[in-house]
Parts: C-alpha cells; structure tokens; sequence
C-alpha cells in the first residue's frame, strides 16, 4: 500500500469510474485497476463490487476510503503543521461561487498574492452545496460560498460578506413597484439548485408572487446579458464588490425594507492546518469587500 494507491481510490469515489479516475491521477486506465486490485490483495477485502458495469464500492470499502482520506490528508498536511505562521507558502485549493468571480475573488487573490507571493491558491468555481461537501471531505482547502441552511458538523464558517436580493431590469423597463414588474413580466431565474436561487424561490413563495419564468441560467454575466436584452427581469444579489464598468440595468429594492440576503463566507474544515492561510484569505476579501469596487486603480492602490 501507498499514498498513491490511497489517492487512486479516492479519485475514484470522487469521479465514479476508472476512466475518469485515471485522467484526474494522470495515470491510465490499466494502472488504476492494478491499484486497486493491489489494495485488495493487501487488505484482503472486496473495496469494489465488480458484479455491476460500472465497479461500486461495497459497505467495506466505503469504510476504507473514509480512513484513506484521513490518512491522505495527514500526510498532506505533515509540512504546513509544523511551520506555523511560517506555512504561507505551497498550494491552496479554494473553491468559489461564479458569482464571486468578477470581483471579490480576483480582488482579494491578487491582495493575498501580493502579500504571500510563495502561496499558490487554485481556485475552483462550483455551487454552494457541491463546494461544502469537497470541503468536508478534504478535497478543497477551503470555499467561498453562501450559507446553507445547516452547515454539516465539522466545518468551520467565517463571515465575509451579506448581499442583498435585488430586481434588475432593462433602463427601457417603465415602473417601480418589483412587484407589479414580477407578475406582469418575463422572469429570469436565478438557477434553484444553488442557494441564492433557493433565497429568491422562498421570497416569492412567501410573497404570493408568481412570476412568467422564461428562462433558468446558473451564471450572474449569463442573467445580466438577457436583462440588458430586454428578454426579462431577474432578481440576483447587489455584489458586495462591484467590477469597475457594471452592466446597464435598474435596479430595484424588492420591498422598503430591503429583500432577503444571502451571506457569503469561508468553509474550512476544523482540523484543517491551514487555518493560517483562511485567516489571510478572509482578511484579504474583508478589505476587498470595505474598497467595494474592482479596478485596476483599486488593485494598486492595495498591493
């Protein structure tokens, strides 16, 4: 056994072939079935049920490859626990909702790269959800994401940011009332399997607002694109760090009181020992956060 052949069974939990297992290890299709036999033969156990076309892991090997994380990310981390403050260096994996990608990601990675230049953080966009489980089980770092409604037990959330849910329509639209604009036109959805679009769905449930969907798109520029066009309205957060030249819409307070708000933070796993790196990279999106506006005249003005 090795710290290879551990890897190789846990990129194939992770990517449910051995095709695709060895594309993500780099090796080839023979190699991970040799592995895994090898392991087999070592632990004397059936890791796999072979019976079905594509191998599943039996109950055992379920159990084993729980351990096999835990024994990866031991060795993983054998280096940055006993560097202390010294360990900004290496590789970060960080995980990342698209809508953060425009502005506050870019802005803080390029403040954290300027004060950690030995630190390489890879960055890794996904949806809340997906980005919490790769990071309870070890396969990110750490993840921006919004806040789901439990946190699973073991993670760690540090507090960024909170975005407020607005309308966005085209300059053409005439009218303020969001909700009149909901009822009466063509409606956008920000896509239900991330967070925020399950925010937004309960608002307009508790709301009695039933809106003409039109269309479903995960992606923030995608919503922007078809609200410039005039093809519908949409409601999306007010980015806590805005691009430099936003888009040309309206945009509209869902209620007096503001509409609903999606918090965005950091995950970390609590026995993580990069704990060091998450406290710059929070630091670093907190400053991005108080600038408000990516530019490159905000960028040098705080590397």
């Amino acid at each position: 056994m090795s710290i290879r052949m551990l890897r190789t069974l846990i990129a194939v939990a992770d990517n449910g072939t051995f095709s695709a297992a060895a594309e993500a290890v780099f090796v080839t299709h023979a190699a991970v079935s040799q592995q895994m036999r090898a392991l087999e033969e070592d632990w004397r156990v059936a890791i796999f049920d072979r019976s079905t076309r594509t191998p599943e892991l039996t109950p055992i090997g379920r159990a084993l490859l729980a351990k096999a994380r835990e024994v990866v990310r031991a060795y993983d981390d054998i280096v940055p626990s006993v560097l202390g403050d010294d360990g900004l260096k290496g590789e970060f994996t960080l995980g990342a909702v698209p809508t953060s990608l425009t502005g506050l990601v870019p802005f803080a990675t390029a403040m954290l790269k300027a004060k950690c230049p030995d630190l390489h953080v890879g960055l890794f966009p996904g949806l809340s959800i997906p980005l919490i489980h790769q990071v309870e089980r070890n396969a990110l770092d750490g993840a921006l994401v919004a806040r789901p409604e439990m946190l699973p037990r073991g993670l760690v959330w540090h507090p960024i940011a909170s975005e407020e849910m607005v309308l966005i329509c085209a300059q053409k639209v005439e009218g303020d009332d969001p909700v009149k604009l909901l009822r009466n036109l063509p409606f956008i959805r920000f896509s239900r399997d991330a967070v925020v679009g399950s925010i937004i769905e309960k608002w307009l449930q508790a709301n009695n607002i039933a809106v003409h969907d039109s269309m479903e798109l995960a992606g923030l520029e995608a919503i922007y694109s078809m609200v410039v066009a005039d093809l519908g309205i949409s409601i999306v957060p007010q980015p806590c760090v805005e691009i430099a030249n936003p888009p040309t819409l309206r945009r509209l307070a869902l209620s007096p009181k503001g509409g609903p708000k999606r918090e965005l933070g950091l995950v970390q796993r609590s026995d993580s020992t990069k704990t060091r790196v998450i406290r710059e990279i929070a630091a670093a999106m907190e400053r991005a956060v108080e600038v408000g506006v990516f530019s490159p005249e905000s960028i040098s003005e705080n590397i």
